[in-house]
């Protein structure tokens, strides 16, 4: 493919994307395919000769798009969202020709200097404390990770290095291994999977802790896990609050927590993955009222901030404990300027070593959207919800499960958790919308979750008219 076919290649491609989105409501929002299906309609070796752009084409329709989840489809209520934008497209579409590996500001020195200055733009749009802005006098600053997955783990990471670092400085005879098999980690009962997963990585217990009955983690139980801990002889190190859990969308109580992770040297990380976009509104502002006992905090602006996936923000108040976790300096990776204090080298901030250009995605998006734009989306999406949550509560025959606050609805047919294992996977089978469920205590709880950028009323009331028609189906009797 030369320049000339692939600018006619990829005006056609553009012209395929927007035809998609502006039709997507059309397609079945879930496929109805059976694993294995996509190697029968393949052959088994890649093509000796160069097969033609059109005949691909045909094949997206053929192969890939019977097997695609839409997740932009307004009928896609699932997981939470995975925001995408036309600013966002056009910078992933540059950020791919441009094709830098920023590991280092020698790497590309744009890549490098408007990724810290967009975590500072958006960090000043969250009101964060200016410990953690790189653009301060402070030793704080931002990176954009993959997921909140890898922010939780390299949060851990250097938690457990600063720890073993301020050990050892008192017991120099102390091996590492075994001030390592004593470390303690928390986190909520209702933490994502992800939380449990860095500490099974970093080979560290994590306690996983009872919360109340808003499903919020509370500076009591902390406590009481502390000093069982403590007198066991082992040595807490790190909490993982979450803002906005997965299962429910609940807020732990950073307030109590924090103090008493600062007066017992633990590293508090808040995970506010979903939950992190709107608190540049103010009126969810004081969600994030804690944050300044944090020692580093992530949220996803490519879940609900319109910048596609992948970018997640990740702030901490001492950079040097990152760097003195992750820092190796193989001499193919220096460059004149790492040691003049006026640069950063992302490389030292993460766990892998290339990079791609991801703040492009968010100059985009904040320079084209702005922020009352941003803000006028989320708050649409959070009156959706509600919207949602009136049509649940004035049907008898449902009840909802925990306070509706931001785009999340939990909900269930009130009876057993199998009638309501058997209503979702009724509507699931319909293909109509995709939702899932979750476990909140001893009840099976079905979640809608407001997701598209393109959802409306109308797609709202067609979810909940979809869910009482099966729901009086199974109720009847009728399979």
């Amino acid at each position: 493919m030369d320049f000339e076919e692939f600018r006619t290649r990829g005006k056609e491609m553009v012209d395929y994307v927007t035809d998609y989105l502006e039709s997507i409501e059309q397609r079945p929002v879930y496929p109805l395919v059976e694993p294995g299906y996509l190697r029968q309609l393949i052959p088994d070796s890649a093509p000796q000769q160069p097969d033609s752009f059109e005949d691909l084409m045909k094949d997206v329709e053929r192969v890939i798009m019977p097997g695609v989840t839409h997740w932009q489809s307004p009928h896609f209520h699932a997981y939470f969202p995975a925001a995408i934008s036309f600013p966002a497209l056009l910078a992933d579409i540059l950020s791919g020709a441009i094709g830098c590996i920023g590991f280092s500001w020698a790497a590309s020195p744009a890549c490098t200097e408007l990724e810290t200055v967009m975590l500072d733009w958006l960090g000043k749009m969250l009101d964060l404390p200016e410990e953690f802005l790189a653009g301060t006098s402070s030793g704080g600053g931002g990176v954009i990770q993959g997921t909140a997955s890898e922010s939780t783990l390299v949060a851990l990471l250097a938690a457990r290095n600063k720890m073993v670092t301020q050990i050892q400085a008192k017991s120099p005879d102390l091996e590492e291994v075994m001030i390592r098999s004593k470390l303690v980690a928390y986190t909520s009962e209702q933490s994502h999977s992800s939380v449990e997963r860095a500490g099974l990585i970093a080979g560290v217990k994590m306690r996983k802790l009872p919360t109340d009955e808003k499903f919020s983690l509370r500076g009591e139980a902390l406590k009481q896990a502390l000093e069982k801990d403590k007198a066991l002889g082992l040595i807490p190190f790190y909490l993982c609050a979450t803002l906005g859990t997965t299962p429910s969308c609940a807020f732990d109580n950073i307030m109590e927590l924090g103090p008493i992770c600062n007066s017992e040297n633990i590293w508090m990380h808040i995970d506010a993955a979903y939950a992190g976009s709107a608190f540049i509104c103010p009126e969810f502002r004081p969600l994030l009222n804690g944050v300044e006992f944090s020692d580093s905090f992530n949220f996803n602006p490519h879940k609900w901030l319109l910048v596609n996936f992948d970018c997640s923000a990740m702030w901490v108040k001492k950079r040097s404990a990152l760097i003195g976790a992750f820092k190796m300096d193989p001499l193919y990776l220096k460059h004149d300027h790492q040691d003049s204090g006026l640069i950063t080298d992302y490389r030292h901030w993460q766990i892998p070593l290339g990079r791609r250009f991801r703040s492009l995605k968010m100059w985009f998006v904040l320079r084209l959207y702005g922020v009352k734009g941003l803000q006028e989306h989320i708050r649409k999406q959070v009156d959706l919800a509600h919207e949602f949550e009136n049509l649940v509560r004035q049907d008898d025959q449902f009840e909802i499960i925990n306070d509706v606050v931001l785009g999340l609805v939990c909900f269930r047919f009130k009876g057993s958790n199998d009638l309501n294992e058997k209503l979702i996977k009724r509507i699931n089978e319909m293909r109509k919308i995709h939702i899932v469920p979750c476990q909140l205590r001893d009840k099976f709880v079905l979640r809608l979750a407001i997701c598209a950028r393109t959802v409306e009323s109308k797609h709202v009331q067609y979810a909940w008219q979809n869910i009482k028609e099966i729901a009086t189906d199974i109720q009847a009797g009728r399979q």
